[in-house]
């Protein structure tokens, strides 16, 4: 058995000899967070019996405890969930070290929480953008990543951290997916289509960036592009070339002239980049949902991440997705590119203690649970889809 479900058995046996412990995890820890049914239909069934006024639920630390709050308990679990039985009450008892510790091992459970909301989210963003890829959407890994975000907000709150991004180093990379064919097709005819028509790039060089584009070459001629756009040089068929060269993508071999030629080669092209620009975006934006969820997955993987730490690492990888979303949403009309979030002034340091404490001591009587901090999750809203024009 692994050391969370022994914490899981803990917290239950506590609960179980101590019935005012629920007071101090009530608050915070919910029957959702525990990992078997079982367990959650016992830690539902205390909360239950608690809120229905069961009189061993308000007994003092001193007082005895009835023996029909184990067996009340029990009967009530068994009531939504199979297989509670008192052998099993009596095994979760028998597992509680010190029941005086509870919020402790609560705190195990919540951990274990935790990790698995984040890793599922993750697996969910995974599998929207790999939904999104070969369809060229890009509105399924938009939700994923808005309800990931959400998430770790509010699991940052009731783990009591204050939630902001904090970089991490990057797990090993992650070899990506081929680009299908049709995606290659439609790079090149954007960078064909704004080398015959060089005035596209006004239009399109503030929201669609060199790594947007799939293949490294395609990512080399755009940024020849928007170098002779930026300095207001001519763009033709030798300027790009030029360039090209001059920032060594002949000689490391990411580009051949030859193949340079036949992309600029435009005197049959002169689509509206713009649509064409908007696909290439909305397909990064999906291999960044990819990418993303694996970051995210790899961190949940590391069992020496603290709580707070893992969130903000895990909010820190939705940093890129989040700006490649923002540079649809302009791409599209949709809404402009979202502005810097402001700084948000760090919770007093009063405050900060008094979420920390909902975990480790009583409340007094009377006296409401601290707020935890929680800031306004990342916005990630599907984009419309334009008509080619």
């Amino acid at each position: 058995m692994t050391p969370l479900l022994y914490a899981e058995q803990a917290t239950l046996g506590a609960m179980l000899l101590e019935p005012h412990q629920l007071g101090r995890l009530a608050p915070w820890l919910q029957p959702a967070h525990f990992y078997r049914p079982i367990h959650q239909a016992l830690y539902a069934a205390a909360l239950k019996l608690r809120d229905d006024g069961h009189p061993a639920a308000w007994l003092g630390a001193e007082e005895p405890i009835p023996l029909s709050w184990l067996a009340d308990t029990v009967v009530e679990a068994g009531t939504h969930t199979q297989g509670v039985t008192a052998s099993y009450a009596h095994q979760v008892v028998s597992a509680c070290p010190r029941p005086g510790h509870a919020v402790v091992y609560g705190r195990m459970v919540l951990e274990g929480a935790i990790r698995r909301s984040v890793a599922q989210h993750a697996t969910q963003l995974h599998q929207a953008a790999r939904t999104d890829a070969p369809r060229g959407t890009s509105e399924e890994s938009v939700r994923q990543a808005g309800a990931l975000a959400t998430a770790l907000c509010d699991l940052g709150g009731r783990w009591g951290t204050d939630v902001q991004p904090v970089p991490h180093p990057l797990p090993p990379s992650f070899v990506p997916a081929e680009p299908d064919e049709q995606l290659l097709a439609e790079e090149e005819y954007l960078l064909g289509s704004l080398s015959a028509r060089p005035e596209q790039l006004s239009r399109v060089v503030g929201w669609l960036h060199p790594g947007d584009f799939a293949d490294a070459g395609h990512q080399q001629v755009y940024r020849a592009l928007g170098a002779l756009h930026h300095r207001g040089e001519p763009v033709d068929q030798l300027t790009v070339l030029w360039e090209i060269q001059r920032r060594g993508a002949l000689a490391d071999r990411t580009l051949d002239t030859d193949r340079v030629l036949r992309i600029c080669d435009s005197s049959s092209l002169g689509g509206a980049a713009e649509h064409y620009g908007e696909r290439v975006v909305r397909a990064a934006l999906v291999r960044t949902a990819s990418d993303t969820a694996r970051r995210v997955r790899a961190l949940t993987d590391d069992e020496t991440l603290a709580p707070g730490r893992l969130i903000g690492h895990a909010l820190h990888a939705l940093g890129p997705l989040s700006a490649v979303h923002d540079r649809l949403r302009t791409a599209t009309g949709d809404l402009p590119a979202s502005p810097p979030a402001p700084a948000r002034a760090a919770p007093a340091r009063e405050a900060r203690a008094d979420a920390a404490r909902i975990r480790s001591s009583a409340r007094r009587p009377g006296s409401p649970p601290a707020p935890a901090s929680t800031p306004h999750p990342v916005s990630f809203r599907p984009a419309p889809r334009r008509s080619p024009s």
